[in-house]
């Protein structure tokens, strides 16, 4: 009877997290199903779920001027920012956990601090400091900005789980005449896989949705998809929402496809890596 019990019990309990996902998953739901209504079906007031799909809402974002360029734009710099952001935070974090400098503590909380600040308090400063420099609209500048700004959150996740990894790993291979070099890229770089994926998916959905910085810093030649949604918001003087179903439908797809293929280790990420026992 206990059994029997338990098991409804767990059942009840998976319902009600499918329950959950599903009412946040919903203005997903909605905005996809939208990218494939007629203008009329998408504005009436009554919710269509059943409506004769159309393809042409896709075709006018994907004809729109200058999307590729800003669709690839958008890979290039949240993958390659997120790449240089990824090897520099897991150098210092290496630093950090095995050699530990005096102040360590403070100077993570000091790293960490850059990303409590709202973005438009450090806004005109940067301006300031790019105009002077030289680096408004260039693509190096919002480069550099992008593996700035996710250094501090990478280099927090991959020192937790750096200090997570035994000091024998480093010790067996500097025992048996591996360089410091070798240690740290063939033998405890596997051992962190996780907080590496893990670091790196959490920044790319931060550059990729990212548009403040982009539209203030950026110029015409690096700016990305979010921009697009500014520029191509009105059409005719009024909100184009079949535009903006279909621009957020194309752009919300690598996210998702990402976020699905790597979801155990966003898990993992999130503890901020477990110390594991010794070897």
């Amino acid at each position: 009877m206990s059994e029997h019990r338990a098991g409804w019990t767990q059942g009840l309990y998976h319902l009600l997290l499918w329950l959950i996902a599903l009412v946040f998953f919903a203005p997903v739901l909605w905005i996809i199903l939208a990218a494939f209504k007629s203008s009329g079906d998408l504005v009436s007031p009554d919710f269509r779920l059943f409506f004769t799909p159309t393809l042409e809402n896709i075709g006018k974002v994907l004809a729109s001027p200058n999307f590729n360029i800003r669709l690839t734009m958008s890979f290039v710099m949240s993958i390659g920012s997120v790449l240089l952001a990824i090897l520099i935070a897991f150098l210092a974090a290496y630093s950090f956990s095995r050699y530990r400098p005096t102040g360590t503590n403070f100077i993570m909380f000091l790293l960490l601090s850059v990303r409590m600040v709202p973005a438009p308090a450090v806004l005109v400063p940067l301006f300031l400091m790019y105009s002077a420099l030289g680096w408004t609209g260039s693509f190096l500048g919002m480069l550099f900005f992008y593996v700035m700004f996710s250094i501090p959150f990478s280099l927090w996740i991959l020192k937790g789980f750096l200090d997570g990894v035994s000091l024998r790993y480093d010790e067996t291979a500097l025992v048996n005449g591996g360089s410091r070099l070798h240690a740290i890229f063939k033998v405890v770089l596997p051992q962190v896989k996780p907080g590496l994926i893990a670091a790196a998916i959490f920044n790319l959905i931060f550059v990729w949705n990212e548009f403040i910085f982009n539209y203030i810093l950026g110029g015409q030649g690096t700016t990305m998809i979010p921009y697009v949604f500014a520029t191509g918001l009105k059409q005719g003087g009024a909100t184009d929402w079949t535009f903006i179903a279909a621009l957020s439908t194309i752009y919300v797809l690598p996210p998702i496809v990402m976020i699905y293929l790597f979801q155990k280790y966003l898990l993992v990420g999130m503890t901020f890596g477990t110390v594991r026992g010794e070897v």
